[in-house]
């Protein structure tokens, strides 16, 4: 990404760090899909938490993420800066929600979640287009990981 595409975050600032994906949104083209393979690892950590905490740990990272892209967002000067990440991270973790690990079913997470959050179809592309702030920018993804978790679970039910 160019440096004047930029103007504004510091990366030296937890909450632009936390915004960018902690770097994984910098990249000049597919900034979302290396967010979302950024996501895949902590996603393996993630999946040994319990169901209750798994979700709250959801909630969590969504409240927080709320915040850090308002801010990242702000001090950027655009809304939805395409390197703001977290949104992706988000969103995936919500599609492998009670998702036991394992390569192929993070792969499908994946895929599920990329053709969700860039196709954007209705109540997405609504969400994206109306909400604005912090918000805005968390919950197309928060939706498209609900959607991509909904087919992932019906997924693993049939070929699980």
């Amino acid at each position: 990404m160019k440096r004047e595409d930029l103007k504004g975050l510091k990366l030296t600032n937890p909450l632009h760090f936390a915004a960018v994906g902690f770097g994984s949104g910098l990249p000049n083209k597919a900034p979302g899909t290396f967010g979302t393979i950024a996501a895949i690892p902590l996603y393996y950590l993630l999946s040994f938490l319990s169901i209750e905490s798994y979700v709250a740990m959801l909630i969590i990272t969504s409240l927080l993420g709320f915040w850090f892209c308002h801010v990242a967002s702000r001090d950027m000067g655009v809304h939805d800066h395409k390197a703001i990440v977290w949104d992706e991270f988000v969103g995936y973790w919500i599609t492998m929600v009670a998702v036991p690990f394992s390569w192929q079913w993070a792969l499908v997470g994946f895929l599920l979640f990329r053709f969700f959050d860039i196709l954007k179809p209705w109540p997405i592309s609504w969400l994206d287009k109306k909400m604005k702030g912090g918000f805005g920018i968390m919950i197309d993804d928060i939706v498209a990981g609900l959607f991509s978790a909904v087919i992932l679970q019906v997924l693993i039910h049939f070929y699980g």
